[in-house]
């Protein structure tokens, strides 16, 4: 008997070893979702929300390094795809979507629930088809497939609802066969490469996610050139730990010690990265930048001599030929700025921070006092997470209070929406991490905005029986909002949340829920939570006043910042 076109997109999922298919049940998928349902290696997870679907789905394929998958049925269904698509194609991960759509007599008819999926994934797919045959299936999956795996983005198959339980005319097996390659700069670039790295005095790295698996290259690079670096958020895992070279982030969430490698340096060493904040790179350098694709090039910041090729072999290449440096001064003074920064930051991590005179100056001006600072949260949660952790953190100050005060030690992973900067991601992403693995620990960075946003699948937690930590940063404001708005001399508006009782409401729904409204508390409460072998949010009250200060603030900042308090104080006043 025939395979039908369900049957064979479930056998490929298992030969191409995807574990997991994130969605909602319906309509055109009934087919399909039928056929998961009988295969051994394939589970279907249901969420309550497609955003979370292909958020988790996201994640999947970037701890994995694997094609992710997730489905969505007609119109709606897939339209909610969207978003969790869309961060997996900013953050160049593969991902396959299968979205449902109207019986093929009614295409074009604008039929109940129908909506173009051609042109609806347009942009954030690097392929999109629709099967209009049981035939068509095996070649377009094998274009999906790879396509996605190839380009490193979203591919789009649309399945009408009178397609998926068709029997297939002829029964190929489907070829999926992608072999990875490395490349490497001819010897003539590497040669001009190198020679101006050699005459231009000073250097810093600046070293993103695509240098991930060349870690001992890089460094090598960097004792020989005596080069500080400074880390992308998301270079931070594999490069934070055990690294006598790393300055940390620049940037709004960055320090000022990278601030300060990167505008004392003559020449910047661009390596796998795409950092897109144009007025963070300082003007006058020489650069040199080595990335894969070649749009990345020069795109931020004008470059000397652009290398379109793999970091590692081009690194490999440059320490054969860049001279080895003895001044260190440029290299210990970056490291002796950066020492004193987290020395600085480590007093606001301290529970007691606000127990001595100063604290007791500050309480008496402010009411919120008592809460829980973020800082000594996030740094609370650095301690208790286990070396091989798996982080996930929300857009905005979750994601500030982890980048600065929990260090990428061991094997610990992290994720986040840190290009398309969504909020409502960390903990889908959490459950599709805790998927992959149900021993390892997954610690989501939740903000109180961000959860809020798809609260409902907390019950895929509670369902799947995943022991993921939520620890949600109640400081009931969209945070980040209400520090863009204080810094532009604007008084805080429409950011306050009127927030429930997110522990309560996680118990109502079977999950553990542990709530913390006093600094005194959360040391306990931390370790409490990492105790329990089961699902735990823990919501804990942090003071909305703290500020996370950038890594050059300016006088306009300042200024603002001064502006707005004033405006908010004459409002609460009613003056």
């Amino acid at each position: 008997m025939a395979r039908t076109v369900a049957r064979l997109f479930v056998d490929t999922l298992e030969e191409l070893g995807v574990r997991h298919v994130f969605g909602v049940v319906g309509d055109a998928l009934n087919p399909l979702t039928d056929a998961i349902r009988s295969s051994d290696s394939v589970d279907w997870v249901g969420c309550r929300h497609e955003e979370a679907a292909a958020f988790a789905a996201g994640a999947q394929s970037q701890l994995g390094d694997a094609l992710g998958v997730c489905m969505g049925t007609v119109g709606p269904g897939s339209v909610h795809l969207l978003n969790g698509l869309y961060d997996a194609a900013k953050s160049g991960t593969p991902v396959l979507a299968v979205a449902g759509q109207v019986p093929r007599a009614e295409i074009g008819t604008d039929y109940f629930q129908e909506v173009d999926n051609d042109l609806l994934f347009k942009d954030v797919a690097v392929f999109r088809a629709t099967v209009t045959s049981a035939e068509q299936l095996p070649g377009l999956l094998e274009v999906a497939v790879r396509t996605a795996i190839g380009r490193r983005g979203v591919a789009v198959l649309t399945v009408p609802g009178d397609i998926g339980d068709q029997e297939l005319p002829t029964d190929r097996p489907v070829r999926l066969s992608v072999a990875d390659s490395a490349t490497r700069p001819d010897d003539p670039a590497l040669d001009e490469a190198a020679r101006l790295v050699d005459a231009g005095g000073k250097v810093t790295l600046l070293v993103g996610r695509g240098a991930r698996e060349s870690r001992a290259d890089v460094l090598a690079l960097a004792e020989r050139l005596a080069a500080p670096m400074v880390l992308t958020l998301k270079a931070k895992e594999g490069f934070e730990g055990d690294n006598p070279y790393q300055v940390g982030q620049t940037g709004l969430i960055g320090n000022p010690a990278a601030a300060w490698a990167m505008d004392h340096a003559d020449t910047l060493l661009l390596l796998g990265t795409d950092f897109p904040y144009r007025d963070w790179y300082p003007e006058g350098k020489k650069v040199v930048q080595v990335d894969q694709v070649a749009e990345h090039i020069g795109r931020r910041v004008p470059v000397d001599v652009g290398l379109v090729a793999d970091v590692g072999p081009t690194v490999r290449g440059l320490l054969s030929r860049v001279a080895a440096r003895e001044d260190r001064k440029h290299l210990e003074s970056a490291r002796e700025k950066f020492t004193q920064w987290r020395h600085g930051q480590a007093k606001l991590a301290d529970p007691g921070h606000d127990r001595g005179l100063v604290g007791k100056v500050r309480s008496a001006f402010d009411n919120r006092s008592h809460l829980v600072r973020p800082e000594a949260l996030a740094a609370a949660l650095d301690r208790a997470a286990a070396d091989d952790a798996v982080f996930t953190s929300d857009t905005g100050m979750a994601t500030v209070w982890l980048s600065r005060f929990v260090e990428m030690r061991g094997s610990r992973r992290l994720i986040g929406s840190y290009n398309l900067g969504s909020m409502a991601n960390a903990m889908p992403q959490a459950i599709g991490a805790q998927l992959l693995d149900r021993e390892r620990q997954v610690v989501a960075f939740c903000g109180d905005g961000g959860l809020s946003m798809l609260l409902g699948d907390l019950m895929t937690i509670r369902t799947e029986g995943l022991p993921v930590k939520l620890v949600v940063f109640d400081n009931q404001r969209l945070g980040m909002v209400k520090l863009e708005q204080e810094q532009a001399g604007l008084p805080e508006f429409g950011t306050v949340l009127d927030n429930p009782d997110f522990a309560a409401v996680a118990q109502a729904m079977g999950i553990r829920g542990i709530r913390v409204e006093r600094a005194e508390e959360l040391d306990d409460a931390v370790r409490l939570a990492f105790a329990e072998p089961g699902p735990v949010l823990l919501d804990v009250l942090t003071n909305p006043d703290e500020i996370a200060v950038p890594a050059k603030p300016t006088v306009q900042q300042g200024w603002g910042f001064a502006i707005a308090k004033v405006r908010e104080n004459l409002r609460s006043t009613g003056s």
